[in-house]
């Protein structure tokens, strides 16, 4: 029997995205610019399959294969002619969806492998019964043959992403390990290259070490070419090893993507958003960051556009080492009546951000006042949907030219939609609560964990001229009441820094940020929420966090002793701070379910979340601020690592509470997004139903202008990177 953790359950949820009147009421002109960067950004998704393992764009392009020819629907009958069930052929289209839903074979939110939940010999019927088998046996064979070893393998490395001997990953060929990660990053900040388009492969060449550091990009010529200033490319020694920076990874997608930003700039509605694209399509072409990030320049300047969009290698959260971005890219629409709420948080912004807990040399010397939109997607392309974006993530532009932050309105408003019957761990009293309010705290959580959390705070740097951004002999550290003694140098950023624990501390500093000022009145009236109501929104935004803390154990892998999900991580942490704080302010508890099971219970006493809560969260969040502006890796570390431990000793066991937890876990649910087409003159919105049919036949339409050259370059890409998975 598999374990659960590696399959998805055939209840699970899924559910459409609907920006069906969103859609409906943008100009003509908006439709052709959405369409245009929905198809940029869809093309551009699909280098998650090679940026995830090596066998997720086989089996991505063995199902459109599949599915192109027959319907889910035609094909049950296929499955009920060569002996599947009901319930297993429901597996099957169940897996084909996962695989879309989060762009490869490991979950997005977790990292953790899933398979089909049906036996292989079964699969291997179906797909040999099934009408592309018929038609192209030959082909369809050597597919079925390269990827379905894989598509079931649970060998223990194969369960989770990770580097090395931890997990799987498509950012390093298979022989790299912490170390070559860690040198690689020295000569990229010694080239003040940024790693969030790259790759890294190891070989050996004549007895002597070399590493190959790819870029993404259309162009594949090494030189300087057409269109750009100088290259970045070519061979280098450092530190005795030899190092070279090529083009051409993923070449054929960021061809696509361009082709299609191109078509977009036509009907841009302004200077800046042409611009913008301009500089995207050059990040794209040539593989450049710089590109990207002045195009992130033009883009924080477009304020309120009615089609908001942003494409690039942007979340870092799945590249092992933490530096390296997995590609998203997202249009959606503006709810202007949700905005207006956000618009008042952020002319509060400067009046609550001298409440959060850090000295005020510690904080931005001058707040940049973001856009802050709801939006309703349209399209989200990548391995998974957020609820909620602050971005763009280039620590320099955030710091002294500003940012943007989405609060995603139709991925809230379904999300977290819970039956009361699969709460788990809360007491029947808090159960009813719990669901009128968990969407309204979130929404006003996300809001202050995007603007607020994200958006505060100032890094120590002395640049390259030797020029610091605060007063060296007058910024004193509150933790040691000494002088700063530690800072960023350089080309030296956040991520580059703190790595691996980067993207889970940032997180868990933001929840921390929303936590604290959601006890704030004036920020509960912004959201509508008085009286009695504004204290049900803190408890229950309080309880979410510090049940999600014990859900967050479900990412946790004991064998290697790692996190797989950040923001879990980070939940966990804020659990084991309340819980510390004592008072019984948290309490949680083992029990027996109705079911004669382990479970558990966790409770919050609201009385104090006023005093000791918030003062435990004052103080640690104090000190996640000072390691953070003082480039403390030291100190930051081993305060993060103390919380993220996970252990069978102390006052709770929590190993065996992640037993519990992976009993009673509820999958995450998967969305269904429209397509838009050209129909004449004018762009149509398909829309499609939420199932998991539903869910695969979107896929199928999504690609089919060029679909066989574009299956094409999938599996020679694929097959081009397959020799460096070896270890």
């Amino acid at each position: 029997m598999v374990d659960s953790q590696y399959y998805l359950p055939n209840n699970i949820g899924v559910s459409a995205l609907d920006c069906g009147e969103a859609f409906r009421l943008l100009s003509p002109q908006e439709k052709m610019y959405a369409h245009y960067m929905s198809r940029a950004a869809w093309y551009g998704g699909l280098a998650v399959l090679l940026q995830t393992s090596p066998e997720s764009a086989d089996i991505f392009v063995l199902l459109q294969r599949i599915f192109r020819k027959e319907t889910p629907a035609q094909l049950e009958q296929v499955a009920t002619a060569v002996g599947l069930s009901a319930e297993e052929y429901k597996a099957f289209l169940v897996y084909a969806a996962g695989l879309y839903a989060n762009m490869g074979n490991y979950k997005s939110f977790g990292d953790t492998k899933f398979i089909p939940n049906i036996p292989k010999d079964k699969l291997e019927a179906l797909v040999k019964a099934s009408q592309a088998f018929q038609e192209q046996p030959n082909e369809m064979e050597a597919l079925w043959n390269g990827c379905s070893c894989s598509m079931f393998s649970l060998e223990d490395r194969q369960k989770q992403l990770g580097l090395g001997d931890k997990g799987i990953t498509t950012y390093f060929s298979g022989n790299c390990c912490l170390e070559d990660a860690e040198l690689a990053q020295k000569f990229l900040d010694s080239k003040k290259l940024s790693a969030y388009n790259t790759r890294l492969f190891k070989r050996e060449n004549g007895g002597k070490i070399c590493y190959e550091v790819r870029l993404a990009s259309a162009v594949q010529k090494d030189c300087a070419v057409d269109g750009e200033c100088d290259s970045c490319c070519g061979s280098f020694n450092f530190e005795d090893k030899e190092f070279s920076v090529k083009r051409g990874d993923y070449a054929a997608l960021m061809e696509k993507v361009s082709h299609y930003l191109q078509q977009a700039q036509a009907y841009a509605a302004n200077e800046n958003q042409r611009r913008m694209l301009e500089e995207y399509r050059r990040s794209f072409t040539f593989g450049s960051v710089e590109a990207h990030k002045e195009g992130s320049r033009y883009w924080i300047k477009d304020k309120g556009p009615i089609v908001e969009s942003y494409i690039g290698f942007i979340e870092s959260y799945r590249d092992p080492f933490g530096s390296r971005g997995e590609f998203e890219g997202f249009v959606a629409v503006v709810n202007k009546a949700m905005s207006q709420r956000f618009a008042k948080l952020v002319s509060s912004a400067e009046v609550l951000l001298p409440e959060l807990p850090w000295p005020q040399e510690f904080e931005k010397d001058t707040f940049l006042k973001p856009d802050f939109t709801s939006l309703d997607v349209l399209t989200f392309a990548g391995s998974g949907i957020p609820a909620g974006i602050n971005i763009p993530n280039y620590d320099d532009i955030r710091q002294s030219e500003g940012f943007k932050n989405v609060s995603l309105g139709n991925v809230l408003a379904v999300a977290y939609a819970t039956q009361k019957e699969k709460l788990t761990f809360l007491d029947e009293e808090d159960k009813d609560s719990f669901i009128k309010w968990k969407g309204p705290s979130f929404e006003v959580q996300v809001g202050l964990h995007e603007l607020l959390g994200h958006g505060s705070g100032k890094l120590f740097v002395q640049d390259d001229n030797g020029k610091f951004n605060f007063d060296r002999e007058k910024v004193i550290n509150p933790e040691t009441g000494e002088q700063v003694s530690t800072w960023y140098l350089g080309s030296e950023t956040w991520d580059s820094k703190f790595s691996t624990i980067a993207s889970s501390y940032e997180e868990c500093r933001a929840e921390c940020v929303g936590l604290y000022l959601c006890l704030n009145r004036d920020v509960l009236s912004i959201f509508g929420h008085e009286g009695q109501n504004a204290d049900e929104v803190v408890y229950i935004n309080w309880l979410s966090m510090v049940r999600a803390g014990l859900l967050g154990l479900e990412f946790y892998t004991p064998e290697s002793k790692s996190w797989r999900q950040a923001h879990m991580q980070a939940r966990f942490v804020i659990l084991r701070v309340l819980i510390e704080a004592g008072e019984d302010l948290v309490s949680l508890e083992e029990v027996t379910g109705q079911d004669g099971k382990p479970d558990a219970r966790i409770r919050l006493d609201r009385s104090k979340i006023h005093t000791v809560g918030k003062s435990a969260i004052h103080r640690f969040l104090c000190k996640l601020q000072v390691f953070k502006s003082t480039a403390d890796v030291e100190g930051g570390r081993a305060l993060y690592d103390k919380y993220s431990t996970v252990s069978d000793s102390g006052t709770h066991n929590f190993l065996r509470l992640r037993e519990t937890v992976l009993l009673r876990k509820e999958a995450r649910k998967m969305f269904v997004q429209a397509n838009t087409k050209i129909n004449g003159d004018a762009v149509e919105l398909v829309e499609y139903e939420s199932s998991a049919a539903g869910l695969i036949c979107s896929f199928v339409e999504r690609f089919q202008d060029d679909v066989e050259k574009l299956e094409s370059d999938l599996l020679q890409m694929s097959r081009n990177d397959a020799p460096c998975w070896c270890s």
